[in-house]
């Protein structure tokens, strides 16, 4: 009997190592593989298109490949340089709006300092100063000490942006070579599709291949789906707030919404980054009819968000709706922002992993020394 529990035991440190083992690779060639991932990725998305060309206009594989990695590089760099020049033009309407307001927020902001209510908190603050001067020296350290701190935050967040602007100039370089791996990688992938995977299934013992398998197509699903939930969901609070903001009478209500609505895609804090700030604003500049709307507007899109959410997800990614919940709270409580995502996407890889009977295989070789 010890001898029985003593095999056990050791069976599983056996796997406990073993897992711990691959997960430490895992994490230290990641940063070494990861353009060639990359360039499996995208021949993987191209491989249809090389097949429809094939089929078609019988071309050669090596010439529908050089066409479809022309098409899809050149659609995504249309794309972004669309973005990028819309994202420029929106960036300087609203520089040109914020200095149109300028005079009257300046207007605005010597009207509110001398009103009655601040004038008497001023004069309240003085009369203590007076009645109190042994609190003088302390406050003067307290504001000096806040005064200081703020500084310091605007100092360390204006160097911190440009760091982040000399980096990504830096980076370029990098970003140039990296690019090229990827797409001559993706080419010579894509060029010998079936060789390759011929080569590697050989490489992948029998009684692995079947598991494998399974894992590879749920977590496809699941990305896939991961991927249709976020855009449902953008989409939905797209035409939400592009219907509320014409409602409201607001100028540019489709590009405002669509912002907003691609803001969403932030874990978490999601359009309340924009309504919250403007909302407050319209109430302190008087704009009560605009204010109330988009206090209304948030709370419908957070009431909407809180019930589909999860039903999205769930029917997408293929997690019952409590499940995903779940995971959802359990990951902002683990990882904050990010553990939103991470959450779901630890239970999808979880139930991958059940569905192929990988759990099952290893408690019984655990136990009784056998994978089946």
């Amino acid at each position: 009997m010890e001898r029985l529990l003593l095999k056990r035991i050791g069976r599983g440190l056996w796997v406990i190592s073993s897992i711990t083992l691959a997960v430490y690779a895992i994490y230290m060639l990641l940063p070494l593989l990861y353009p060639f991932l990359l360039a499996w990725l995208v021949a993987y998305a191209m491989n249809p298109f090389v097949g429809l060309l094939q089929r078609r206009l019988k071309l050669p594989r090596w010439l529908a490949v050089t066409l479809s990695l022309i098409v899809y590089v050149g659609s995504a760099l249309l794309i972004l340089t669309a973005a990028v020049t819309r994202l420029v033009k929106e960036l300087i309407a609203l520089t040109q709006s914020l200095n149109l307001h300028m005079d009257s927020w300046i207007q605005w902001v010597t009207a509110w300092t001398q009103n009655e209510s601040f004038q008497s908190i001023v004069n309240e603050i003085s009369r203590f100063y007076q009645n109190n001067p042994n609190y003088h020296d302390t406050i003067n350290q307290n504001i000096s000490k806040t005064t200081e701190t703020l500084g310091t935050a605007v100092t360390e967040l204006i160097s911190g942006i440009f760091n982040g602007i000399l980096q990504v100039i830096y980076s370029l370089p990098n970003l140039g070579t990296i690019l090229i791996v990827v797409l001559l990688s993706a080419f010579f992938l894509s060029n010998s599709w079936e060789r390759h995977n011929r080569t590697l299934l050989k490489a992948v013992p029998d009684m692995v291949r079947k598991p494998m398998s399974t894992i590879v197509s749920d977590l496809k699903k699941a990305l896939f789906g991961f991927a249709k939930a976020q855009l449902i969901l953008i989409s939905i609070t797209g035409v939400i707030v592009v219907i509320a903001l014409y409602a409201l009478g607001v100028k540019s209500a489709l590009a405002i919404g669509l912002l907003i609505g691609l803001v969403d895609l932030l874990p978490y804090l999601g359009v309340g980054i924009v309504l919250v700030p403007w909302s407050v604003y319209c109430f302190m500049t008087g704009n009560l009819p605009l204010a109330i709307g988009l206090t209304v507007l948030y709370s419908v899109i957070l009431i909407v968000r809180q019930i589909m959410e999860p039903k999205v997800l769930a029917s997408s990614v293929g997690l019952d709706p409590l499940a995903a919940l779940f995971g959802m709270f359990v990951g902002l409580k683990l990882f904050g922002f990010l553990g939103l995502i991470i959450g779901p996407v630890s239970l999808v890889i979880l139930d991958a992993f059940r569905r192929a009977n990988v759990f099952r295989d290893l408690r019984n070789y655990i136990i009784g020394g056998r994978v089946r």
